[in-house]
């Protein structure tokens, strides 16, 4: 029996930019390099890597509003970047953004009411007379925890967590199959961020719809993602189910970065974990380290990370669930802390 078509396939993608030289004399920034991708439908993939990775970058490639260098990107097996006019403005209506500032994302002079139904001025078929908009608008409002009393407020009549809810109101306006949600939760309270989460989640499973979930904080990513890759200097270094990426790391920046994250135990205390420290910063996107881009901060780097790109290694557990990271040299299958 063949797999499903996944919801959202990207293949080799590659995108550089053009900035001021450096004392190098170069002047091409490579934001991607040679990244795949896999999410099917109704599932989550967490994005995670130091700033300047190209999380943000690969964000706007998925949204169209960059097109790659090269490489492919298909929705639902059809290449978005080759359809025009109506045919692309339909696609647009299937991919949606969260963005993480509530506070600068919302126009101020907008009523909610006129924020959440700002989409239909473009795809004035979804929803065509001003009173279905404005049942839709209460539908809405309520279906992210807010009343239909609200659709007459403007942003600074509300909280943070309220205004990103109508955030994601708004993206919910033109009935997505996709979200990516920027860090839709880093600018809010600590138990807000956990309210918006849980909208999230119950959303997803009331409507199906799927997310990339780009975040800096891994417990985040740990509770929402069913999928995590994990990004360094635009390449994808390590992808595999969220338990596998998290426990089991096969990559050292993976290893590093799981055990930054703070941890408690089933009474819960603070983990004890030892923490990695890496050496070094992280090199320029502008010159970027030969063969493996982590070799310059990796405590076992050898000749042969200098010399030659690492292909993805899979863990060869014999699991279904593919579990790859590109290494010379992966870790063992000893779980951290074990």
């Amino acid at each position: 029996m063949s797999e499903p078509t996944p919801l959202l396939e990207v293949t080799g993608l590659r995108k550089s930019f053009r900035v001021a030289r450096n004392k190098a004399g170069r002047n091409r920034l490579t934001a991607l390099d040679g990244v795949d991708l896999r999410l099917g439908r109704g599932e989550t993939l967490g994005l995670v890597g130091e700033s300047g990775c190209g999380k943000s970058t690969l964000a706007r490639v998925v949204l169209m509003l960059d097109r790659p260098d090269e490489g492919t990107m298909r929705f639902d097996g059809v290449d978005p970047f080759a359809l025009k006019g109506r045919e692309l403005l339909a696609w647009r209506r299937r991919v949606q953004m969260v963005f993480q500032d509530p506070f600068a994302s919302l126009n101020a002079r907008m009523t909610a009411a006129d924020l959440i139904g700002e989409p239909w001025r473009t795809h004035r078929d979804l929803v065509p007379t001003p009173k279905q908009r404005e049942a839709r608008v209460r539908e809405l409002l309520d279906l992210v925890g807010l009343r239909a009393s609200d659709a007459h407020r403007y942003p600074n009549e509300f909280s943070g967590g309220q205004r990103q809810r109508i955030g994601i109101a708004r993206a919910l306006a033109l009935e997505p199959d996709l979200i990516v949600c920027d860090e839709p939760v880093s600018a809010l309270d600590l138990s807000v961020q956990a309210q918006v989460l849980n909208l999230l989640a119950d959303l997803q499973q009331r409507l199906g719809v799927s997310y990339v979930f780009i975040s800096h904080d891994l417990s985040v990513v740990r509770h929402v993602a069913d999928r995590v890759s994990v990004m360094y200097l635009g390449k994808i270094i390590e992808h595999g189910l969220t338990e596998d990426v998290f426990d089991r790391p096969l990559h050292p920046y993976t290893a590093a970065l799981m055990s930054a994250a703070p941890a408690l135990e089933p009474d819960g205390t603070a983990g004890t974990g030892d923490r990695i420290l890496l050496s070094g910063e992280l090199p320029s996107p502008l010159d970027p380290p030969s063969g493996c881009r982590f070799r310059t901060r990796c405590w076992q780097a050898a000749d042969r990370c200098a010399e030659e790109q690492p292909d993805p290694r899979g863990r060869g557990d014999g699991t279904l669930e593919p579990h790859e990271g590109r290494c010379h040299y992966p870790l063992s299958l000893t779980p951290m802390g074990a």
